[in-house]
């Protein structure tokens, strides 16, 4: 491999040390345009950075994917490279996954030991779900006619030099839904006259908790709550 492990870690710190929530990735988006272009690729900029690599004269194009947004969280640890951001933090391993493609896109841009083009795609807003849709109605494919896009997400506790896959679905989409609760605000000495939205609200988060733990009750004979 002609990029070193810790040239990668040192690029995983920096991204950490440096988090931004999505759609705020300016300084992030930068950095990657300037790693990209540094190693040969083209680079369109947009509400992501996608890179361009192009090799002999196959006619197929894959796409190689990674997120870039952090958290709101406020990181607590000790480390030299913590997050100098307040109340930002990578949490979710994003700045290990946007080093790995960049990782990726310097061997291959080394090596090019493939006939067609590679399409390295780092997309914004990734854990509010919003991203993906963004990239999408720039074009992202109508401009790149990708036939395969391949992402990877680190698991901690797996194996150093391990990977895990299977056939189907691996990850599960969500839904973002809100639940709006209507009190009325009343004295202690007469409960009965208002109506606690926090009592309320105590008990569908206890309901919700229990739909999998109670799916027997829950659901319709013949009927199961996970499919496929």
């Amino acid at each position: 491999m002609t990029i070193s492990i810790e040239t990668l870690t040192g690029l995983r710190h920096e991204f950490h040390r440096f988090p931004e929530l999505g759609f705020q990735e300016t300084q992030t988006k930068r950095k990657i345009a300037k790693f990209l272009r540094a190693k040969g690729l083209e680079v369109v900029e947009g509400v992501g950075v996608v890179g361009i690599l192009r090799s002999g004269a196959g006619k197929k194009t894959i796409g190689l994917r990674a997120d870039m947004d952090a958290l709101p969280i406020q990181e607590t640890s000790k480390h030299s490279y913590s997050s100098t951001h307040p109340g930002v933090m990578h949490a979710c391993g994003h700045d290990g996954h946007m080093t790995m493609l960049l990782g990726a896109a310097e061997e291959l841009a080394h090596s090019l030991d493939f006939d067609g083009t590679v399409i390295f795609i780092f997309q914004p807003n990734e854990e509010n779900g919003l991203g993906a849709k963004a990239m999408l109605d720039e074009g992202l494919l109508s401009k790149f006619p990708i036939s395969n896009i391949f992402a990877v997400h680190n698991l901690p506790g797996i194996e150093t030099g391990h990977l895990m896959t299977r056939k189907g679905l691996i990850c599960s989409s969500e839904s973002l839904f809100e639940i709006r609760l209507k009190g009325q605000g009343g004295h202690a000495s007469m409960p009965h006259v208002g109506r606690d939205t926090i009592s309320v609200g105590s008990e569908i988060i206890q309901s919700l908790q229990n739909i999998i733990s109670n799916g027997a009750r829950n659901v319709l004979p013949g009927t199961s709550l996970i499919k496929g």
